[in-house]
């Protein structure tokens, strides 16, 4: 029986994952019951998952979603962003953020996010820390809201937020985002420099200021998410002893604890055939993103960490420099830090649904 690739799980960090190669071994397109009921399918083989990715007949747009679905985006009419977008509308809005969050512009900042890096660590002090308390989220959200242009007085609000974004309670989420649209603008306000008020530059000029505050919720939440969902395991793997180069080591982090184990829910536009099933308009699909980076069949190459096509991941750029900075301070200026545990003994949450796998607690003495 194909086991819940939706469920909740704990397990320790070496145990191995039962959903992926249950997954893989049930085909390249697997029918599963959906988290809101209904059926979905998950493309588990990487030449398929990237026709899919670049296939406009698969949309993001919530509205194409079944009626009773619960928990998802605003559909694009409603807030149009990167992440609801397609076609020319996607295309116009990816113009205006990633010249914001090129390769040269990031890399420009990395003397900036290595100095946020070791000031973090350091003010943690010494004695035992858990990283995965105190600097997970805090290091990329004040990577973010220094970019941006937003003063660091409001980085434990928006730590509060982005806590508040997984709060099952009624309307929890809205509220979370509101109030992270709102610290937002306070990048926006005269004389303020940063990537806020040069986005707002970029965009179209008939975009509401709504719109705009909302693009930088965006920005801030899941770059915050991308990089606090992958610093665990990086900081994990260097402290027990990976001497691999930090580029590597990134890179081999990512590949199999990707941030997000799923792509984001796509919605067939259409009847389709794929992979020999024929699926209804608005079938809901995914693409198991570290089922397929870790399948031992795979070739070397290109992973789908962060994801493939139009959708490819705006803010990769960013992500992978702030976990190449935590690896570089770690052994340039802790080179005594050590696992206040057995590597063996830390465990790893998948939350349930599409969200990431993270680990539970990381004690670590960076003074030895």
């Amino acid at each position: 029986m194909l086991p819940d690739p939706f469920a909740a799980t704990t397990r320790g960090i070496t145990e191995p994952d039962p959903v992926r190669p249950a997954l893989r071994a049930a085909g390249p397109l697997v029918e599963v019951a959906a988290p809101a009921g209904g059926s979905a399918w998950i493309v588990t083989e990487e030449k398929l998952a990237r026709e899919v990715l670049s296939d406009p007949r698969f949309a993001k747009d919530p509205a194409l979603a079944p009626e009773d679905w619960t928990g998802l985006e605003q559909t694009a009419a409603e807030q149009p962003s990167l992440t609801t977008l397609d076609g020319p509308g996607h295309t116009r809005l990816r113009r205006a953020h990633a010249p914001l969050l090129s390769a040269k512009r990031i890399q420009a900042q990395s003397d900036r996010i290595h100095r946020i890096a070791r000031a973090l660590l350091t003010d943690l002090g010494g004695g035992t820390v858990d990283l995965m308390d105190g600097f997970s989220t805090r290091f990329p959200l004040t990577v973010l809201l220094d970019l941006l242009g937003i003063p660091l007085h409001l980085l434990d609000a928006a730590v509060d937020a982005c806590r508040r974004m997984s709060d099952p309670e009624p309307g929890a989420q809205g509220k979370a985002i509101a109030a992270i649209a709102d610290l937002a603008a306070a990048g926006l306000t005269p004389n303020r420099k940063g990537l806020a008020t040069e986005l707002r530059d970029s965009l179209p000029p008939e975009t509401s200021e709504k719109d705009l505050r909302y693009h930088l919720f965006a920005l801030i939440f899941a770059g915050q998410l991308t990089t606090d969902a992958s610093i665990g395991f990086l900081i994990s793997r260097l402290l027990n002893g990976d001497k691999t180069a930090e580029n590597d080591l990134v890179r081999e982090t990512l590949r199999v604890h990707p941030p997000a184990p799923f792509t984001l829910w796509r919605f067939t536009t259409s009847e389709i055939d794929l992979a020999g099933i024929r699926l209804p308009a608005g079938a809901p699909v995914l693409v198991d993103i570290q089922g397929i980076n870790t399948d031992p069949a795979r070739k070397p190459g290109p992973d789908l960490t962060f994801g493939a096509g139009p959708h490819f991941c705006v803010g990769a750029q960013l992500a992978q420099l702030e976990l190449r900075a935590v690896a570089t301070v770690l052994r340039t200026d802790f080179p005594e830090a050590r696992l206040a545990v057995p590597y063996t003994g830390l465990r790893q949450t998948f939350l349930g649904g599409i969200q990431g796998t993270r680990l539970t607690n990381l004690p670590v003495l960076l003074h030895g």
